[in-house]
C-alpha cells in the first residue's frame, strides 16, 4: 500500500475510534517476527511497549520487519513500515514523516508516550538508512 492509499484509507473513517480499529487491524496483518530477533540488538529504545525492528538491506532499498508485545503498537509499526519499507536510504532520509502523520491524524490522537515511541521507530529506521550508505 502506498502512502497516498494509506492517507486515503484514514480519511475514509469519520471518528478516531474507527481509525484506531483500522490501526489495530493493520497490526494484525504484520508477519510475526521470529523469536531470534526479539533481542536487545533489534529492540527500539524509547518505546513504552517492547518493539523490535529488523532491517533487510537490499541492493537499492531496505525492507523492514517489526513486531511488538502490544496490539495497538503493532498497528503503529505497520503504519510506519508502510511509509518506509522498500525505499532507498536516500528516500528514507527525505521522508517528511511529520507531514504524513499529521495527515493521518496520528499526532493529535495518540498519547504522548505512544507518539514518542512512534518517533523512536522513525529515528531507528533513519539510523539504519544512514548506516546503509
Amino acid at each position: 500500500m502506498s502512502i497516498e492509499e494509506l492517507i486515503e484509507n484514514f480519511a475514509f473513517f469519520d471518528s478516531w475510534e474507527e481509525k484506531y480499529q483500522y490501526v489495530i487491524d493493520l497490526g494484525r496483518s504484520l508477519e510475526p517476527l521470529a523469536a531470534e530477533y526479539k533481542t536487545d540488538e533489534w529492540k527500539v529504545k524509547g518505546c513504552q511497549s517492547q518493539v523490535w525492528l529488523v532491517p533487510e538491506f537490499k541492493p537499492h532499498s531496505i525492507h523492514f520487519c517489526g513486531d511488538s508485545d502490544a496490539i495497538l503498537v503493532k498497528g503503529i509499526i505497520a503504519v510506519v513500515l508502510m511509509i518506509f519499507n522498500d525505499k532507498s536510504p536516500e528516500e528514507i532520509k527525505n521522508v517528511d514523516v511529520a507531514k504524513i502523520f499529521a495527515k493521518l491524524g496520528l499526532e493529535e490522537n495518540l498519547t504522548p508516550s505512544r507518539r514518542n515511541g512512534m518517533m523512536s521507530m522513525v529515528e531507528k529506521i533513519k539510523q539504519y538508512a544512514s548506516g546503509a550508505e
